[in-house]
């Protein structure tokens, strides 16, 4: 695949451009055509047997006139000599970079923070560290089996867990982000602020004082996201904590206040519940409310069991703070506590960067609209990760970014968003892939759904925890499986076969056909699809 990058002169409105590209895109070999009358710029991406006199010559017949522009065209050299800006360094930032780098592409990146971006530093890793500790934690407190194993609650050193959890951090960011740098000759790093100068150039504030243009054929915009501080009176003046804070505190809470009900906040509440502290969540809506209606409602009751107090369907009217203690008045009640983590979503990253005035087009959240390949509204800059519209999970990212650079190396990559699994990473945990059945309702389907209650899954009854069920959608009418949600201990481990039966687009029927290991929580989904046409309490054990 090749790239070519023209300079087209003669063009007098938007028209000329979509009539370019109309007559462009019937060429035998040409793969994707984008033409801008502002920019009086073609980008054509072709086979490699399309020569460039060819495209020029039929620009040229339709009255125009055209140079290639050598600083941007690939020329069928896999992208050598390619200058390309990142801007980020987390998990779409650095697959971009390894892959533009293979591909001979001298790469800059831009930071202004810390290297690695959220999920190293202040997200997944450390998240899952805490919430691990506390697991275990909770396992000497109280299991199924304190009858026979007698059970105590342990001491918790917090700092000794923080800096055993910030070595792991360190170490990962090291392994996998800064040692590459040290490594790869095509890579560099400029650290500061960036902006566009305009669609060929970043201006870049630089952190050790004064700026720095950087001049680039293609740039990826990874800047990732930060947590969202909703508009409520008062807290802005506060000491209030984001997970970015909360997974670095050295003290423990006495009694901490949560206002959030999706992902963050449930999993940090948990982890502080079960390392000591009083923990009452306050959501504005149910638990996990994007998700079926039934794992939020399956899930409240869960954690009020472990002490915690959840307050659903809550809005937080101001937050005081005073002599240590929040206040949040809640308009029917106020509680108080003596921290308050704001785990309200997060936004893109994308303010101050200059994008609407090159004409980068933002959603109404502030996420970069790219299409399927990764590209924006302006041809040569891509984007990928948080600060998109597409799904904030860093394996998202990290296909992201891999497929960016390809696409500005000359490829046309996908990214398909059409099967992403998820998992939240409470306990029991929640997982899901594909469809819920709303959202099939919704897209015209009649739909069959079974949910089966974990006291039907032989590996749930031998542990003595059978907190939870699995749920699966399918279309009624051919049985196809379309989607799968899960509550359950280790229901992460058991996502991915259902994302597969999906992609192959199994029925529930060929899923009920399968081998499963028997005594495995992945067997739970075997057993649901069986439900659709028996009643699995009336088979035995290992029932084929």
């Amino acid at each position: 695949m090749t790239q070519y990058v023209l300079n087209v002169t003669g063009m007098s409105c938007d028209h000329c451009a979509s009539s370019i590209e109309k007559n462009l895109r019937v060429m035998d070999g040409v793969q994707q055509v984008q033409v801008s009358f502002a920019e009086a710029r073609a980008w054509i991406d072709a086979r490699d047997t399309v020569r460039a006199e060819n495209v020029v010559a039929a620009i040229q017949a339709l009255g125009y006139g055209v140079t290639v522009n050598s600083n941007d065209a690939t020329g069928g050299l896999s992208g050598s000599g390619l200058r390309m800006a990142i801007i980020g360094s987390g998990g779409a930032a650095f697959a971009a970079a390894i892959r533009a780098a293979e591909g001979g592409a001298q790469v800059t990146l831009v930071e202004r923070g810390v290297t690695g971006g959220t999920c190293v530093n202040v997200g997944c890793v450390p998240s899952k560290i805490m919430i691990r500790a506390a697991h275990i934690a909770y396992l000497r407190t109280s299991s199924p089996f304190d009858a026979g194993l007698e059970a105590g609650t342990p001491r918790v050193n917090r700092k000794a867990l923080l800096a055993q959890q910030q070595g792991r951090v360190e170490e990962l960011r090291h392994a996998k982000y800064e040692g590459i740098l040290d490594s790869n000759p095509n890579i560099s790093l400029v650290r500061g602020f960036a902006r566009f100068k305009n669609a060929q150039t970043l201006s870049v504030d630089l952190d050790t004082g004064g700026s720095r243009e950087i001049v680039f054929d293609r740039v990826l915009i990874a800047t990732g996201a930060s947590p969202r501080i909703p508009d409520v009176p008062g807290l802005a003046d506060t000491p209030y904590w984001t997970s970015t804070e909360a997974l670095v505190a050295e003290d423990m809470p006495q009694h901490l206040l949560v206002y959030g009900g999706s992902v963050v906040a449930l999993e940090l509440a948990q982890a502080f519940l079960r390392l000591g502290s009083r923990v009452t969540l306050i959501a504005r809506s149910g638990l996990l409310s994007q998700e079926d209606a039934l794992i939020g409602a399956s899930l409240a009751p869960l954690l009020e069991a472990e002490g915690m107090r959840v307050l659903t369907e809550q809005t937080v009217k101001s937050v005081k703070h005073a002599e240590g203690q929040f206040t949040l008045d809640l308009g029917g009640e106020s509680v108080s506590g003596d921290r308050l983590l704001v785990a309200a979503g997060r936004v893109p990253n994308t303010a101050g960067m200059g994008l609407e005035s090159i004409g980068v087009r933002l959603n109404d959240s502030g996420a970069i609209v790219v299409d399927e390949c990764l590209r924006s509204s302006v041809a040569n800059i891509f984007a990928g990760g948080d600060c998109t519209s597409n799904p904030a999970f860093v394996y998202v990212a990290a296909a992201a970014g891999t497929r960016a650079a390809a696409n500005m190396l000359g490829g046309n990559e996908v990214l398909d968003l059409s099967i992403v699994p998820a998992v939240v990473f409470t306990d029991p945990q929640v997982a899901t892939v594909g469809m819920t059945e709303a959202d099939a309702k919704s897209k015209g389907f009649e739909v069959e759904t079974r949910a089966l209650t974990l006291d039907n899954v032989p590996r749930a009854l031998a542990n003595f925890d059978t907190r939870g069920f699995i749920k699966l959608v399918a279309d009624k009418a051919s049985g196809r499986l379309l989607g799968v949600q899960a509550l359950a201990p280790e229901a992460g481990e058991l996502i991915q076969t259902a994302a597969l039966a999906i992609r192959s687009r199994m029925t529930v029927k060929e899923l009920a056909s399968q081998f499963f290991p028997y005594l495995t929580m992945v067997e739970g989904l075997k057993l649901c699809a069986q439900t659709f046409d028996k009643d699995v309490k009336q088979l035995s054990c290992c029932a084929g």
